[in-house]
């Protein structure tokens, strides 16, 4: 099965430009975009785990 996904991938012409393609996505929105436009809400407005429990909590009890 291995040399099968195997021999696949590596005949590919026009899937390894589509796979490149989808990687450089990939990377640009779980890295760039979660450390520019996602900053951790939790981490600067609370200081022990305690009270970021207890935010958690309630936000999902209203």
């Amino acid at each position: 099965m291995f040399q099968f996904y195997y021999q696949g991938f590596k005949n590919m012409t026009v899937g390894k430009r589509l796979w490149t393609i989808i990687i450089i996505k990939l990377i640009i929105m779980f890295l760039i975009l979660k450390v520019f436009f996602f900053p951790n809400f939790l981490k600067s407005n609370f200081k022990t785990d305690e009270e970021r429990g207890n935010y958690v909590i309630k936000q999902l009890t209203k």
